[in-house]
């Protein structure tokens, strides 16, 4: 919940004026990939699947994300 004092100290932040160099170096967004713009892929898993899939990432030390992709370059290989 947002309280009465971090709206005043976002009021007086704003107030105060933000360097617009600081915000334009920070980038917006997931950082790419590739030159390429990626495509979102939605696929559907049951419960236990997507378990097994957490628990080989964590096994693995990567996201979701990366061992799907892992999976997917070893598959098309």
């Amino acid at each position: 919940m947002v309280t009465d004092d971090q709206i005043q100290k976002w009021a007086d932040e704003a107030e105060a004026g933000y360097d617009v160099d600081e915000l334009k170096r920070r980038g917006r967004g997931r950082p790419g990939r590739g030159a390429e713009p990626m495509q979102v892929v939605a696929v559907r898993l049951t419960a236990e699947e997507l378990a097994a899939l957490d628990a080989a990432a964590t096994q693995n030390d990567m996201s979701r994300s990366e061992l799907i992709r892992a999976a997917l370059a070893h598959f098309a290989a």
